[in-house]
């Protein structure tokens, strides 16, 4: 018997067929998103179950571990589904203590990108993202060098599609004047609405916005009225505000990470939850 399609619909952007509801794979590392994970087959077993229930987008880094979410993807799914689109991001190195210096001169960038295509065990990556900004989020300057160095890498073959992550629209819209980017990746939920206007405006031009964190940032008020409207939903607080993203706009994209098959599952409810207008007003006024 076929499984059931969780995976909230499709998304297109280019030649790439994107599943709504994505799995970001970060989580699969070990603690602090270093080392290996403590159930190896436990790791295997979510991302396969990922894939058994539809979901066709997966979100990795070859930093996380490092090396560690790539190895378990290849492990996991290769040979990969046809149709499933791998996203990776490149901007960011771990060191011995765990630290995530940066990682953006050209020549680590290229270095980031063939370490990406060797441990995924494939030709040509899906999507690059182009990870820019801090912790706090993005950092205002030009990225002509970088997103550049990435853009000559698709010439020649090895990326299909470009994306930039924890970026400014200044940035997004230097980065599109030297190729064309599929996807934005960066900090938005129902509380951290600085991005209401990227969202919109990569909605019009047919990009993809992938938000991150979406329980992240949140005041313990806001905390408590998520919680209040999941609890007369009889949903969790992640699907809610899943839920509440998957409307925000039809270009919104999801990665929720989670290294056990049973939250993966509650995860994915997201896209059949319907939210009641007055759960909506609710949810809206958190972030505003």
């Amino acid at each position: 018997m076929a499984s059931q399609d969780l995976s909230g619909g499709r998304y297109r952007v280019a030649d790439l067929d994107f599943t709504r509801v994505g799995y970001g794979a970060m989580q699969l590392a070990g603690p602090g998103v270093f080392g290996p994970p403590k159930d190896r087959d436990a790791a295997l077993a979510v991302l396969r179950t990922a894939v058994e229930i539809g979901i066709r987008h997966i979100d990795t880094a070859d930093f996380y571990g490092p090396h560690v979410t790539n190895e378990l993807i290849r492990a996991a799914l290769s040979p990969y589904p046809e149709d499933l689109v791998i996203v990776t991001k490149v901007g960011n190195r771990r060191d011995a203590a765990g630290g995530w210096p940066r990682a953006r001169t050209p020549v680590e960038l290229r270095a980031a990108v063939h370490d990406n295509l060797r441990r995924l065990g494939v030709d040509a990556l899906d999507v690059v993202n182009l990870r820019m900004g801090g912790v706090e989020g993005p950092e205002p300057g030009s990225i002509a060098e970088q997103f550049g160095a990435l853009a000559e890498l698709r010439e020649q073959g090895l990326i299909r599609h470009l994306g930039v992550s924890t970026v400014t629209a200044e940035q997004l819209a230097e980065a599109r004047s030297i190729a064309p980017v599929v996807c934005v990746q960066n900090h938005y939920n129902i509380a951290q609405r600085g991005d209401d206007d990227l969202v919109d405006d990569t909605a019009r031009a047919g990009i993809a916005y992938v938000p991150y964190f979406p329980l992240g940032g949140f005041s313990p008020l806001q905390s408590d009225a998520l919680r209040a409207v999941a609890a007369r939903l009889g949903a969790t607080p992640m699907a809610v505000a899943l839920a509440w993203l998957l409307r925000r706009s039809p270009n919104i994209l999801l990665i929720p990470g989670t290294s056990s098959v049973a939250h993966l599952r509650e995860n994915v409810t997201a896209a059949g939850l319907e939210l009641p207008a007055d759960a909506i007003a609710e949810l809206d006024a958190i972030g505003g």
